[in-house]
């Protein structure tokens, strides 16, 4: 594997700002309800995005809050996730944040990290675990959708991922998995209570 770095995603997306074809594609589609199903109907409080992309899921999840959110570490993609939320103004935002990193506000009420773990080095993502954990309001949702097959720009293994990052942030989960499919999973996680 070579990893891939913020300069290769900026050169992706001012290429082709679709380049996995995150709007477009039944399999995403798929990935995007389970989403939306791991965070409920709403309306909700605040939710985080991490990794926003090309905004494909920031624009389906500003319907369902009253704030969001939406980060994004190019500033091509934060053009885009801008654009994509170019409806819902009023309550989303695109904002250019690098994991790790602080987040726009202290307390959310969901975070959703889509296919961002994989990308981040070993110790920034034990970083970005305990930053999620400190930002997540008690009660809160942490939703997870990351892919179960290797690509070769990947920084870590896919495999385990999303279990690690929870062993990460020194907490214990009570986990569902909300989809999976031979391609990715979906897992909806909130604290256990001790």
């Amino acid at each position: 594997m070579k990893p891939i770095g913020l300069a290769g995603f900026e050169r992706t997306f001012t290429d082709d700002p679709d380049p996995w074809r995150t709007f477009t594609n039944r399999d995403e589609a798929l990935k995007r309800a389970a989403i939306l199903h791991a965070i409920g109907p709403g309306p909700h409080g605040r939710i985080l995005e991490l990794a926003a992309g090309n905004g494909s899921n920031s624009r389906a999840l500003a319907a369902r809050t009253l704030r969001l959110d939406a980060t994004e570490a190019t500033g091509s993609g934060t053009r885009l996730v801008a654009e994509a939320l170019c409806e819902h103004k009023r309550r989303a935002r695109a904002i250019r944040l690098a994991v790790p990193a602080r987040f726009p506000c202290q307390r959310y009420d969901i975070v959703l990290i889509a296919e961002l773990l994989y990308y981040l080095s070993p110790q920034a993502m034990r970083q970005t675990a305990r930053d999620v954990t400190s930002a997540l309001r008690p009660g809160g949702v942490l939703v997870l959708a990351h892919h179960r097959i290797e690509f070769h720009d990947f920084a870590q293994h896919a495999a385990h991922l999303q279990r690690t990052f929870l062993h990460q942030t020194r907490r214990r989960w009570r986990c569902r998995i909300v989809r999976r499919t031979g391609r990715w999973v979906v897992l909806g996680c909130s604290v256990a209570r001790a």
